[in-house]
């Protein structure tokens, strides 16, 4: 093989390794943006936090407590500011690498004692009954969808999947907010989420996550 032959095989190698480098990156860029996990959990939220709890007020108690008005009917945009007592924090969006939204990582630290609150906007192709919504926190939390309040639990926990159920919804055609405060005590500071049907699939076809700009 000539010089001039050898050189342009090299040229040719390296130019095909950087492309499969960038097409990989690519690829997982792309994982990154999906909305939903394999099993329907939602993977694109937006997070605001922390709240620190008042003094002498658990978890527990703050769960019962708004930390921001009409946290009901929260409708944020990304980037959007918000006055919580003396702070000013911000919605930011972040796509879970996993099945589950972490506050802490939102922080950039641990935070111990403290609130948040998580909200994605899920549009429907058509209207979608008889849903049922599966989540699980660490630790206590409150869940609203479409500004309907369907449950809490106050309790320090490890959070899992599915650790609670509420069935019987109806996912309107068009968007559909899901709010989801998360009271931290200590340690990790997650939640989850996804919509099934009533055979306990999950559900994806037809929906997507459209976060308000």
């Amino acid at each position: 093989m000539s010089r001039f032959h050898w050189l342009a095989a090299v040229v040719a190698v390296v130019a095909a390794v950087g492309l499969a480098a960038v097409a990989a990156e690519d690829k997982k860029a792309n994982a990154k943006e999906t909305p939903f996990t394999d099993d329907g959990h939602i993977k694109v939220w937006l997070l605001l936090a922390p709240i620190p709890l008042a003094e002498g007020e658990s978890q527990g108690d703050a769960v019962d407590k708004e930390q921001v008005k009409d946290e009901a009917k929260l409708a944020p945009k990304d980037g959007e500011k918000v006055k919580v007592g003396k702070e000013e924090l911000t919605w930011k969006k972040q796509v879970a690498e996993d099945y589950f939204f972490d506050l802490n990582k939102h922080c950039g630290e641990a935070k111990e004692q403290v609130a948040g609150y998580a909200v994605t906007y899920i549009t429907s192709d058509a209207e979608l009954t008889d849903v049922t919504l599966k989540l699980g926190s660490d630790d206590g939390f409150k869940v609203w969808l479409n500004g309907k309040e369907l449950g809490k639990g106050p309790d320090g926990r490890i959070m899992e999947k599915d650790q609670n159920s509420y069935d019987k919804l109806t996912l309107k055609k068009g968007e559909n907010v899901l709010v989801f405060k998360v009271c931290n005590g200590i340690f990790d500071w997650t939640g989850c989420a996804r919509f099934v049907d009533k055979n306990d699939k999950p559900i994806t076809k037809g929906l997507k996550v459209e976060l308000k700009k």
